[in-house]
Protein backbone atom coordinates (compact mmCIF):
# COMPACT_ATOMS: atom_id res chain seq x y z
CA UNK A 1 0.00 0.00 0.00
CA UNK A 2 1.48 3.38 -0.92
CA UNK A 3 2.07 6.04 1.60
CA UNK A 4 -1.03 8.27 -0.09
CA UNK A 5 -3.12 4.75 0.22
CA UNK A 6 -2.65 4.39 3.87
CA UNK A 7 -3.04 7.81 4.74
CA UNK A 8 -6.56 7.98 2.67
CA UNK A 9 -7.00 4.70 5.26
CA UNK A 10 -5.54 6.40 8.43
CA UNK A 11 -8.30 9.39 7.75
CA UNK A 12 -11.29 7.05 7.09
CA UNK A 13 -10.62 4.74 9.76
CA UNK A 14 -10.40 7.84 12.37
CA UNK A 15 -14.10 9.08 10.56
CA UNK A 16 -15.53 5.33 11.05
CA UNK A 17 -14.16 3.60 13.27
CA UNK A 18 -16.42 0.67 13.72
CA UNK A 19 -16.17 -0.07 9.68
CA UNK A 20 -13.86 -2.12 7.78
CA UNK A 21 -13.30 -0.68 4.57
CA UNK A 22 -10.90 -2.71 4.05
CA UNK A 23 -13.60 -5.79 3.32
CA UNK A 24 -15.38 -3.15 1.30
CA UNK A 25 -14.72 -2.48 -3.13
CA UNK A 26 -17.92 0.41 -2.67
CA UNK A 27 -18.21 2.38 0.76
CA UNK A 28 -21.00 3.86 -0.02
CA UNK A 29 -22.69 0.62 -1.90
CA UNK A 30 -22.00 -1.18 1.14
CA UNK A 31 -23.35 1.90 3.76
CA UNK A 32 -19.89 2.92 4.98
CA UNK A 33 -20.22 6.21 3.86
CA UNK A 34 -23.14 8.54 4.14
CA UNK A 35 -22.89 12.26 2.58
CA UNK A 36 -22.26 13.78 5.96
CA UNK A 37 -19.34 11.33 6.25
CA UNK A 38 -18.08 12.50 2.81
CA UNK A 39 -18.16 16.21 3.81
CA UNK A 40 -16.06 15.35 6.79
CA UNK A 41 -13.78 12.91 4.77
CA UNK A 42 -13.08 16.02 2.37
CA UNK A 43 -12.27 18.86 4.99
CA UNK A 44 -9.63 15.97 6.44
CA UNK A 45 -8.19 15.78 3.04
CA UNK A 46 -8.44 19.46 2.27
CA UNK A 47 -6.45 20.16 5.35
CA UNK A 48 -4.30 17.35 5.75
CA UNK A 49 -2.75 18.08 1.80
CA UNK A 50 -3.15 22.08 2.16
CA UNK A 51 -6.00 21.71 -1.13
CA UNK A 52 -9.30 22.84 -1.55
CA UNK A 53 -11.35 19.97 -3.35
CA UNK A 54 -13.97 21.88 -5.53
CA UNK A 55 -17.83 21.41 -4.79
CA UNK A 56 -18.14 19.87 -9.10
CA UNK A 57 -15.83 17.16 -7.48
CA UNK A 58 -17.26 15.70 -4.60
CA UNK A 59 -19.18 12.84 -6.62
CA UNK A 60 -20.65 9.21 -4.66
CA UNK A 61 -17.86 8.02 -7.63
CA UNK A 62 -15.12 9.52 -6.38
CA UNK A 63 -15.02 8.27 -2.72
CA UNK A 64 -16.14 4.46 -3.68
CA UNK A 65 -12.90 3.50 -2.50
CA UNK A 66 -9.01 4.34 -0.99
CA UNK A 67 -8.30 3.87 -5.56
CA UNK A 68 -11.00 6.88 -6.12
CA UNK A 69 -9.91 8.84 -3.57
CA UNK A 70 -6.12 8.86 -4.58
CA UNK A 71 -7.34 9.66 -8.12
CA UNK A 72 -9.42 12.44 -7.05
CA UNK A 73 -6.56 13.60 -5.02
CA UNK A 74 -4.06 13.41 -7.86
CA UNK A 75 -6.45 16.12 -9.80
CA UNK A 76 -5.19 18.28 -7.18
CA UNK A 77 -1.48 17.33 -7.03
CA UNK A 78 -1.78 14.89 -4.49
CA UNK A 79 0.95 11.89 -5.47
CA UNK A 80 1.61 8.42 -3.78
Amino acid sequence: MTELNQTIHTILSELRPEADFTASTDYLTDGLLDSTDIVSLVASLDGRYGISIEGTDILPEHFSSVATIANLLGKYGVVS
